[in-house]
């Protein structure tokens, strides 16, 4: 579950879009509205929000989006629900609210319309949404047991459309190349073979690097707009750890290179070489015989002792 946040004046326009007919809408929510037809949903927000003539923005406009698999679990109910209690955590109450489903694309997804001007006149604040939102969606995902996506290595690049198709096929290129060069030179080479132009974007006119730009079939995206692992200060640590790696790998190959043979290989023989070591050393099954045949010799040095001092 995600969830788009946008924000406007023009509160005709907002309800027109998620009343769209081509959409398939259905309405499943609509708390203090007069919602006969459009005209009058639009006409019940601006009456709301001329209580509040000086926020400029007052439409509040926040889109809902499921994964696929999902699809058979979210009925129109849930759904409902789920937008709801969203609205209720983002502190978006008391006030009209107008939540309608769209049926027009391969996953499940909500329109809410809401008025930012609450029903006492108040502005409903917008600090830090997005990150409360972010929160909220991830919380909302585990309460409800949806379907958490693996990201980008999901994406069906058929069936994108421009420039959507472009912008995945340069982050697979950028994944696959940057993992494996150890400095710009080479992953631009590598980029090049492949159809993509990098060039730097650089502090106003100095040398200082600011940024990455990557291009392929006439689009053109900064780094970090495909990922923020391709961002030019993210990629350039990627590539300094691969030196290193590799600089180590060398480093290691040497000194093993370097050691000297071991015995067993000089002696030719591995079994009577391991087989010496046994002579030398005690065993569980002979330790006693061991102990006596020490004992024997220590008597022995104290008699040739005794010998030597008279």
């Amino acid at each position: 579950m995600i969830a788009k946040i946008v924000k406007g004046s023009n509160f005709r326009g907002v309800v027109n879009y998620i009343l769209d007919k081509e959409k398939d809408a259905e309405i499943l929510v609509s708390d203090g509205l007069f919602s006969e037809n459009k005209d009058t949903i639009v006409m019940s927000f601006e009456a709301q929000s001329g209580m509040n003539p000086r926020v400029t923005k007052p439409v509040g406009h926040i889109a809902l989006a499921f994964s696929r698999e999902d699809e058979h679990r979210l009925t129109d109910r849930t759904m409902a629900g789920i937008a709801l209690e969203y609205l209720e955590r983002m502190s978006i109450k008391d006030t009209q609210v107008l939540v309608v489903r769209h049926f027009d694309k391969e996953h499940p997804h909500v329109h809410i319309a809401f008025n930012r001007i609450a029903n006492d006149g108040r502005t409903i604040s917008d600090r830090n949404e997005r990150i409360r939102s972010t929160r909220i969606c991830k919380e909302l995902t585990r309460k409800y047991g949806l379907y958490v996506s693996e990201g980008k290595e999901k994406v069906k690049l058929h069936r994108l459309k421009e420039p959507d198709k472009t912008r995945y096929e340069l982050y697979f290129l950028l994944k696959s190349e940057v993992s494996r060069c150890g400095n710009w030179r080479q992953l631009a080479a590598n980029l090049d073979k492949q159809g993509v132009e990098m060039q730097f974007k650089h502090k106003g006119k100095s040398d200082e690097v600011q940024g990455v730009v990557f291009s392929k079939n006439g689009y053109s995206f900064s780094g970090s707009k495909l990922d923020r692992q391709f961002s030019y200060s993210k990629i350039d640590k990627a590539m300094n750890a691969n030196r290193q790696e590799e600089q180590q790998r060398i480093m290691t190959g040497n000194q093993v290179s370097e050691q000297p043979t071991p015995q067993s290989e000089v002696m030719g023989n591995d079994n009577l070489y391991s087989g010496s070591i046994g002579l030398l050393m005690p065993n569980a099954t002979n330790g006693q015989a061991d102990e006596n045949y020490f004992e024997e010799q220590l008597k022995r040095k104290k008699k040739k002792q005794r010998k030597i001092s008279l």
